[in-house]
């Protein structure tokens, strides 16, 4: 596509930022939809963040993602936030409008977004949720399961200090759990989210045995490298229902989206195959 002089620009700052799957993502969404815009790959120094963001804002940018490790560094930087980057106290997107930058987080979004187009019979109320992890995601991850009407969430982690400072930090029904507990945590949950790294390409395997957990329960990784981690594979084993981490992905991305280029897209099978084909 050939941009015009009136071309609407974004993209995705980070450090390093060569792996990100954004601008393939988004690249998809600009030409199915036919938008005069693009999606660039922005790499940017932690200590030059803040001048980075605000020669963008200079530059007519509409925004750009934010991925490690600029998610927190942004918050001082916005003259306003969303109440979901306040919560989870980070910000993935920035918007660019009237001379402000506004920070936002869709994190959460995407995460339940991805849970109900995988598994659409799946409810937050109905069985206790199980979240390992502590992290920037687990917290996001938490804070869109409370919304959704979670009733009980048991958040286990291997820093117990990590653990009980977020169940602490959370408004709502979390309780932290003994990383050493994390089995006998899973009895009658009806979800298990895994937001560590564990798993992941390249990192150590997830030791958890997964007897205790009823086999109607939905188990979700954020993880996608690989697609289809050692712990979703011994679930669907069991009969469980299980949703990848490529979903929360390419959800999450859909409100920044829309900010920046006027249109909400919409995640497919057809988007899902071309991000995952590397060429």
């Amino acid at each position: 596509m050939i941009l015009s002089g009136h071309a609407s620009l974004a993209g995705v700052m980070g450090w390093p930022v060569a792996h990100s799957l954004s601008p393939r993502l988004h690249g998809y969404w600009l030409e199915r939809h036919n938008i005069d815009g693009a999606y660039l790959p922005l790499p940017v120094r932690p200590e030059a963040f803040a001048d980075a963001v605000r020669a963008l804002a200079a530059l007519g940018f509409r925004g750009a993602n934010l991925t490690i490790p600029h998610k927190q560094a942004a918050l001082a930087l916005c003259d306003s936030l969303d109440p979901a980057a306040e919560r989870i106290g980070a910000v993935n997107t920035l918007v660019f409008k009237d001379g402000n930058i506004h920070g936002r987080n869709s994190d959460a979004f995407g995460f339940i977004e991805n849970l109900r187009q995988g598994a659409p019979s799946w409810r937050a109320e109905a069985a206790p949720a199980v979240v390992l992890g502590a992290g920037g995601a687990a917290r996001a991850v938490i804070v869109s399961l409370l919304d959704a009407g979670a009733r009980e969430v048991r958040l286990c982690n291997r820093t117990p200090a990590r653990a009980e400072a977020l169940a602490r930090d959370m408004s709502g029904p979390v309780a932290w759990v003994p990383w050493e507990a994390r089995a006998a945590a899973l009895s009658g949950a009806g979800l298990l989210v895994n937001t560590t790294s564990l798993g992941m390409t390249g990192q150590e395997a997830l030791d958890l045995d997964l007897d205790d957990l009823p086999t109607s329960a939905l188990v979700a990784d954020i993880v996608y490298s690989p697609l289809e981690t050692d712990l979703l594979r011994r679930a669907r084993a069991r009969g469980h229902a299980v949703v990848d981490g490529l979903g929360m992905l390419l959800h999450q991305a859909r409100p920044g989206f829309e900010a920046w280029f006027g249109v909400m897209p919409e995640v497919t099978p057809d988007l899902r195959a071309f991000v995952l084909k590397r060429e």
